[in-house]
C-alpha cells in the first residue's frame, strides 16, 4: 500500500481513538450535538478503523510466516500458508482504498432530470424523447420513481423539453455523469437521399440536497404566473389554470410544473424545484474555482459539453469523456444505461484514488 495512504490510516486510526476517549466524557454526554457529531464522525472512522486492523494483522502474519520459511523444518508448512495471507492482504488493501475514497454527500439524492432539444430542429426533438425514453426504462430497471414536471412536445415527435423528478436509491451517485451534450448521427425519416444529419439535446442532472431547504427565497424577488397546461392529463387542462411558471427576477431561472391538477401542488412542487436550480447555481459556482481539477475526472460536468455519441448506422455509442465506444446502441436505448455508467464510475474512483496516493 501506497505510503502516503498508511500514514492517513495511522491518522484516522489516532483519531478514533480520540472519539472513544470524547464519548466516554460526561460532559460530551450531556451534550446532545456534541455526543450527535462525535456519534457520526466515530461511525464513519470504524468500517475504516476495523479494515486497518485487520490489515495490520495480516502484515504481522506474513512477516512470521516469512520467518518460519527459513527454518528448514518449518519452510514447507509456511510457504502452503503465503499466498493465501498475500492474497488476504490484496483484498483487504483494495477494500481500505475504497473505503478511503471521498465520499460525495449527495450520492443518495434525488435528482431533477431535464433533457432539452438542441441544434438539428425537428430531429433533435425526436432524439430528446428518444433519450427520455432511455432514462424511463433504466429508471424502471432500478425501481426508482419517475415523475414529470413539466414537457413541451416537438410538433413531429419527442421533446423540446422535458423535465421529471427520480426518487429511489443512489440516484444522483449513478446519473451524475450524464450532464451534458448528447448528439445523435443517423438518417431521418423524413430524408429522402439516405444523408445522415447530426442532432443533439442536453441533459441536466441537478442533485435535490437537504441543503436546498436553506435556500431561502424572497417573495419579492419571484414572479408567479398561472396558465392552462399543454400536456396530457384528461380533460381538465382545458378548463382550469393549474399550471405555474415561477420566474426569479434576481437571475432570470424560471420553472414550470404542470402535471397536478391542483394550482397549489403544482407551486409547491415549482419551488422545490427553483431552490434546487438555484442551489445547483450556487455549486456550480464554486466548481468553477476548480475547474482544472474536475477536468481531470470524467469531464468539467459543464452542460454546454459534448459527452457521447450516438451512431445508429454502426449500432455505435462512444463516451467522449473516456474514450468508451460500444457497439449497443440497442441495448442502451432499452436501458441498459449500466453499461456507460459502470465505466464512468470506475473511472472516477482510478483518478480518486491517484488523487489520493499524492496528497
Amino acid at each position: 500500500m501506497h505510503t502516503s495512504i498508511l500514514a492517513k490510516l495511522e491518522e484516522i486510526s489516532e483519531r478514533y481513538q480520540e472519539l472513544n476517549a470524547l464519548l466516554s466524557d460526561p460532559s460530551v454526554a450531556n451534550d446532545p450535538e456534541q455526543l450527535r457529531q462525535y456519534g457520526q464522525e466515530h461511525a464513519q472512522l470504524s468500517p475504516i478503523v476495523e479494515q486497518f486492523n485487520y490489515y495490520q494483522t495480516l502484515n504481522q502474519e506474513l512477516k512470521d510466516l516469512q520467518e518460519l520459511a527459513s527454518d528448514p523444518e518449518m519452510k514447507e508448512l509456511a510457504e502452503a500458508d503465503l499466498p493465501k495471507v498475500k492474497q488476504s492482504i490484496e483484498e483487504t488493501t483494495d477494500r481500505l482504498q475504497r473505503l478511503m475514497l471521498p465520499k460525495d454527500p449527495l450520492d443518495k439524492a434525488d435528482v431533477y432530470l431535464e433533457i432539452r432539444a438542441g441544434t438539428g430542429g425537428d430531429e433533435a426533438a425526436i432524439f430528446a424523447g428518444d433519450l427520455w425514453r432511455m432514462y424511463a426504462k433504466f429508471a424502471e430497471n432500478q425501481g426508482w420513481q419517475l415523475e414529470i414536471l413539466s414537457e413541451s412536445a416537438g410538433e413531429h415527435g419527442g421533446y423540446r423539453e422535458i423535465i421529471s423528478r427520480v426518487s429511489g436509491q443512489n440516484v444522483y451517485s449513478t446519473l451524475k455523469y450524464e450532464s451534458g451534450a448528447h448528439r445523435v448521427q443517423r438518417v431521418p425519416e423524413t430524408e429522402s437521399s439516405g444523408r445522415i444529419h447530426t442532432s443533439a439535446a442536453t441533459v441536466a442532472v441537478l442533485p435535490e440536497s437537504d441543503e436546498v431547504e436553506q435556500i431561502e427565497i424572497n417573495p419579492a424577488d419571484i414572479r408567479v404566473d398561472t396558465y392552462r397546461a399543454s400536456g396530457a392529463g384528461g380533460q381538465h387542462i382545458n378548463k382550469t389554470d393549474s399550471a405555474v411558471r415561477i420566474t426569479h427576477i434576481p437571475t432570470g431561472v424560471v420553472v414550470e410544473c404542470q402535471e397536478e391538477r391542483s394550482q397549489h401542488k403544482n407551486r409547491a412542487k415549482a419551488m422545490r424545484w427553483l431552490q434546487t436550480k438555484l442551489y445547483d447555481a450556487k455549486v456550480q459556482a464554486a466548481q468553477a474555482e476548480q475547474a482544472a481539477e474536475r477536468k481531470s475526472l470524467v469531464g468539467s460536468g459543464d452542460r454546454s459539453e459534448r459527452i457521447r455519441t450516438y451512431n445508429y448506422p454502426q449500432s455505435r455509442v462512444t463516451d467522449h469523456r473516456i474514450n468508451l465506444t460500444l457497439y449497443q446502441l440497442d441495448d442502451i436505448l432499452q436501458g441498459q444505461l449500466e453499461l456507460l455508467v459502470k465505466p464512468l464510475q470506475q473511472e472516477q474512483e482510478t483518478n480518486d484514488l491517484l488523487a489520493l496516493q499524492t496528497q
